[in-house]
């Protein structure tokens, strides 16, 4: 009787640590799986910063905690991403910093602006979605700088569920981020 096995590898921390460092390229563990990516479109990139520069100055206004581009989130050695933008309350920083500056759990939000390609929308929509629903992530939104969308998905019960999706016209805010309104236009100009 012959018999296949279909086991994978399973990607660590430390096998990251291992590949040559290479300006523009990035790797992404979310459950053993290895995903890299090459540097976005010049608009992903300044859609980060517009979504990062109206989280940074509500949190600087507020002093309720801090917005950040491309954070490291290290959840366990198997599962270690970059999210595009996260925001984290005061509390939530002080607990998950490590020594090397990198969150070891969920920031209270989660945003990643959607790059070309299936296999990218596939693991915004789908793998990351899963992950950060798992993780504690409260809030989860999708940016798409072709469209001039934003997803929103917040916790309900135990997963991150879509409660909306904002398109330029529309007014974003949030229940984490008290007095928070921007218009979601801004994210893309």
């Amino acid at each position: 009787m012959s018999q296949t096995t279909t086991d994978r590898v399973r990607w660590t921390t430390a096998d990251i640590e291992l590949l040559a460092s290479s300006e523009g390229t990035r790797y992404e563990i979310v459950d053993g799986e290895l995903f890299v990516t090459r540097s976005p479109h010049w608009i992903h990139q300044e859609t980060c910063g517009n979504i990062y520069s109206q989280l940074q100055n509500w949190s600087r206004a507020k002093g309720l905690g801090r917005a950040t581009i491309n954070p490291g989130i290290i959840f366990t050695d198997a599962d270690n991403v970059i999210p595009d933008v996260a925001w984290a309350s005061k509390e939530r920083l002080a607990v998950l910093l490590d020594d090397a500056g990198h969150l070891t759990g969920a920031p209270e939000l989660v945003v990643e602006v959607l790059s070309s390609g299936a296999e990218q929308e596939r693991r915004d929509r789908e793998i990351k979605l899963k992950l950060y629903s798992l993780r504690g992530v409260q809030e989860y939104w999708i940016a798409d700088w072709r469209l001039e969308t934003v997803e929103i998905y917040r916790r309900e019960n135990a997963a991150l569920v879509l409660v909306a999706t904002l398109t330029s016209e529309d007014e974003i805010n949030s229940p984490l981020l008290p007095d928070f309104a921007c218009s979601v236009g801004r994210f893309f100009r």
